[in-house]
């Protein structure tokens, strides 16, 4: 399979089309090898429209919303970036020269992930996903969806950071943009997507009698 021609088609068909104009997000797709960032033996369906599995539940966000989500952060080379559960994210952003680092809570996804990473230069750390690592991020990013943004995440912004994630409650979710300002998080609704929401980010089940 000729996986360059896979990218190039992949952002002709799946980013330019959908609204995606940022030169930087389209140099930076047709370079990294996505098909590094899936299992194995999901590697031919790593250009496809689907989400793609990594490893266990994990799997790769559509390229579509990865891009536009990334469009949306607005990211500037020399930036600092926290990538949680969002390792084809993190390579975009490294190669769009932002300084990057992925958090994972399960080793199984760096197994599959890390080679291309430490390729790509980003730094990688295992940690529980709702405590990001640091602090003073000026953009963290994730393409797992979150039922609602873990207070902790906005917490380790700095001023002026972003947070770009799919928030899910029911069959469809919105993709967000949230701003550190002096008057706590703002928030702006970006487009539908449906990522699977972080098995370890849901809230605890409650019984009521």
């Amino acid at each position: 399979m000729d996986f360059t021609a896979e990218r190039k088609a992949m952002v002709d068909s799946q980013v330019r089309v959908n609204d995606v104009t940022d030169r930087a997000i389209h140099l930076a797709m047709m370079a990294v090898p996505r098909e590094k960032f899936c299992a194995p033996d999901r590697a031919f369906a790593a250009y496809s429209e689907e989400s793609v599995v990594i490893a266990g539940e994990r799997r790769l966000m559509p390229a579509r919303d990865v891009a536009k989500l990334l469009q949306a952060a607005d990211a500037r080379e020399g930036e600092k970036a926290l990538a949680i559960a969002a390792p084809y994210a993190a390579a975009l952003l490294a190669r769009m020269r932002v300084s990057v680092t992925a958090q994972e809570s399960d080793d199984a996804v760096f197994a599959v992930v890390g080679e291309a990473l430490s390729e790509a230069g980003v730094a990688t750390v295992v940690a529980p996903l709702a405590q990001p690592a640091g602090e003073g991020w000026d953009l963290i990013i994730s393409e797992g969806g979150v039922e609602s943004l873990p207070e902790s995440w906005g917490a380790a912004l700095r001023p002026g950071g972003r947070i770009v994630v799919v928030e899910r409650r029911g069959a469809i979710g919105k993709a967000a943009l949230y701003v550190q300002t002096r008057e706590g998080l703002s928030r702006r609704e970006l487009f539908d997507s449906s990522p699977a929401v972080l098995a370890e980010l849901k809230p605890a089940p409650t019984f009521a009698l």
